[in-house]
C-alpha cells in the first residue's frame, strides 16, 4: 500500500476568477489564482495559475503549474509545469521543467539547482 501524500504546507488560498488584486501577495502555503494579479507573488508552497488568469509581475515559489497568462519573471525552486493553455512572456528559472504541446513562452529559460536559485534570490 502506498503512503498518502502529505503536504508540508497546510493553507490553500484561492483568488477567484472575478477578483482583481493590485499589489504583492506573500503566502506561506499553496495558492491558486484564477483572477487578475498586478504585482509580485511570493509563495513557499505550490502556485497554480488558472486558465483564465492574468498575472503581471514576478512569481517566486517552490512549485508552479501555469495554465493562464503571465507577464514577468517566474522563479521556481523545484518543478515548473507549463500546461497547453499557458502563455508566458518573461524569463524562467527552475529546477525542473515540464511543457505540454501548445504552451507558449517568450523569454530565456534557465534550469539550475535549488541551491543556485536560493543563492540568486538572496543577492
Amino acid at each position: 500500500m502506498s503512503k498518502p501524500v502529505v503536504s508540508e504546507f497546510k493553507a490553500l488560498n484561492t483568488i477567484s476568477q472575478d477578483t482583481v488584486i493590485k499589489g504583492n501577495i506573500e503566502s506561506g502555503g499553496d495558492i491558486r489564482i484564477d483572477g487578475i494579479l498586478e504585482g509580485d507573488l511570493e509563495c513557499r508552497g505550490r502556485v497554480v495559475v488558472g486558465p483564465e488568469s492574468r498575472i503581471v509581475g514576478t512569481i517566486h515559489c517552490a512549485n508552479a503549474e501555469i495554465l493562464g497568462f503571465v507577464k514577468g519573471e517566474i522563479i521556481v525552486k523545484d518543478i515548473l509545469s507549463l500546461k497547453s493553455t499557458a502563455s508566458i512572456t518573461g524569463n524562467l528559472t527552475m529546477g525542473k521543467l515540464s511543457v505540454e504541446p501548445g504552451a507558449r513562452f517568450v523569454g530565456h529559460c534557465k534550469m539550475v539547482s535549488e541551491e543556485m536559485i536560493v543563492a540568486e534570490t538572496e543577492n
